[in-house]
């Protein structure tokens, strides 16, 4: 059997091309570890081109995909980090162990296993290798360190999936890799005997491409998030659950505990409870401050097909039916655009609350709803909105009630004021925040157009009703008091008659003594 050996000139030629290429790379990624002490934006910045020219030699170089996923998370682009290591979020992995259980089994079968590769290929079925190098790589793998090799990844992740609004995973990602900094740190710190081999002395591993161990200062950032983010998950499964069990007043306190907590939360997370509790609002009759809510939940992410349906369905509970119509064409246009795409708006581990599945049964109910308010438009029923359940008053409220919600609402929802909830939110890019304080104000502007009609229309009711009922009032005085005027003139008149009768008109005699003294 022939053996295919190569030449001498050519393993040289190969042997001089890796080793050019891994000092140009140790070159790189020394550069950047330089660039990135300074903690400079535009050092860090350039950093991160060379550590892209150094991946682009070797794809899968350790301390090459650290400093990087640092970098980026230094510079806040955490949509970046997740990217590049969202195969590791705990959600998307088990989304995608779900969706292999459910295919069928014969791509898992024993049949089906391929246990040898066929012989038709290009490659030679034998290659030579030296025993030395396979030696070397088999000593060095035994003093690599399995545990510690990726132990960044959940620190780093786990803080970029916290800015991002992904809480649970981001709460996994930060336990564990404070659980495995603490045994490596309490590994270290143990006196180590000389009968137990060491990789720290060891010559054939490579010490200048270490990372740099984590100061204590980034140990107690990531104690901190962790808290918050236990603190931000225990308060949202206290309003869920009381959401759940129907207690919505409940609910709307702990969710605003949420949203208005001193320390901010990340824009993601926050749509979230803006959704939860304009749910909890709805349900109570507040229509006015859920659809406030879901106002700011389309600010924050215009592609939140939950906001859209309750404000929808919000405005059409108060026959707004334009306003209705206006969300389901929008609606129904996010669910042509998965059904096209074959997947839901967004990044692949953002979380959706609708599944794929569901799509193609919700677009038909949305164009049925949508042809039903096409008719109601068509047969005019436009200004028949009910007022009384948009500003939350009882049918023939006083003017002192309608005067005091309108003053509680015009207050709560003022155009100039709308993008103050801004303040409690964390961009993870800046660029958002023009955007979505310019959707807060238009929102706002239209909800506050339309409490400012319901007052009008519903202070010129009472007006009318007053009107009417002082007209009343005043018929009825004067034909009291004309009656109250002949009763009186027929009583004197009877009473004198009675008098002159009897004889008591006549006068008395009186009898005056002077007395003595």
């Amino acid at each position: 059997m022939a053996v295919a050996i190569p030449s001498p000139a050519a393993a040289a030629e190969k042997k001089h091309w890796w080793l050019t290429n891994r000092k140009m790379v140790e070159r790189y990624v020394r550069e950047a570890r330089m660039l990135i002490a300074t903690k400079e934006h535009s050092e860090i910045a350039a950093a991160l081109r060379l550590l892209d020219a150094a991946l682009a030699v070797a794809p899968r170089m350790e301390v090459a995909l650290e400093l990087k996923a640092r970098s980026l998370l230094h510079l806040r682009r955490f949509k970046e980090v997740v990217d590049m290591l969202q195969d590791y979020i705990p959600s998307l992995k088990m989304a995608i162990s779900d969706d292999a259980s459910t295919t069928g089994s014969s791509d898992n079968s024993r049949e089906g296993a391929t246990l040898l590769s066929s012989g038709g290929g290009s490659e030679p079925a034998c290659t030579c290798f030296s025993v030395s190098d396979l030696k070397k790589k088999v000593i060095s793998g035994l003093f690599k360190n399995v545990e510690e090799a990726g132990q960044w990844r959940y620190a780093v992740l786990g803080q970029a999936c916290c800015h991002l609004g992904l809480m649970e995973d981001a709460l996994v990602l930060l336990q564990t890799g404070k659980r495995l900094a603490t045994a490596a740190f309490r590994r270290r710190s143990n006196s180590l005997t000389d009968d137990i081999f060491s990789s720290i002395n060891h010559p054939l591993s490579d010490e200048n491409l270490q990372p740099e161990r984590p100061r204590k200062t980034d140990f107690e950032s990531i104690s901190r998030l962790l808290c918050h983010t236990k603190l931000l998950i225990r308060r949202k499964t206290a309003a869920v659950a009381a959401l759940d069990a129907g207690l919505y007043a409940e609910a709307v306190r702990h969710f605003t505990k949420i949203l208005d907590g001193r320390r901010g939360a990340p824009k993601g997370f926050l749509a979230e409870c803006y959704v939860h509790r304009a749910s909890a609002f709805r349900s109570v009759g507040r229509i006015a401050e859920a659809i406030a809510d879901c106002n700011r939940a389309l600010a924050l992410d215009t592609s939140c097909i939950e906001a859209l349906a309750i404000r929808a369905t919000l405005f059409e509970s108060i026959r707004c039916f334009p306003d209705s119509l206006h969300d389901l064409e929008h609606l129904k246009l996010l669910y042509n655009s998965i059904l096209r795409d074959r997947k839901t708006p967004g990044p692949v581990w953002k979380r959706q609350k609708v599944q794929y599945r569901e799509i193609p049964g919700k677009l038909c109910s949305v164009a049925a709803k949508i042809q039903q308010l096409k008719q109601h438009l068509a047969s005019g029923e436009t200004g028949n909105v009910d007022y009384h359940t948009l500003i939350g008053l009882r049918r023939g409220c006083s003017r002192s009630e309608l005067e005091r919600a309108h003053l509680l609402l015009t207050l709560r929802h003022k155009p100039d004021q709308s993008w103050n909830f801004m303040h409690k939110c964390e961009f993870a890019d800046e660029k958002d925040v023009d955007s979505v304080r310019d959707g807060a104000k238009m929102s706002a502007l239209v909800l506050h157009r339309l409490i400012q009609r319901g007052y009008s229309s519903l202070m010129a009711a009472i007006l009318e009703d007053e009107a009417v009922e002082k007209q009343r009032k005043k018929a009825v005085l004067a034909e009291g008091n004309s009656a109250a005027t002949s009763f009186q003139g027929v009583f004197c008149r009877d009473v004198g008659n009675l008098l002159s009768d009897t004889g008591f008109n006549h006068p008395i005699p009186l009898k005056y003594e002077a007395l003595s003294c």
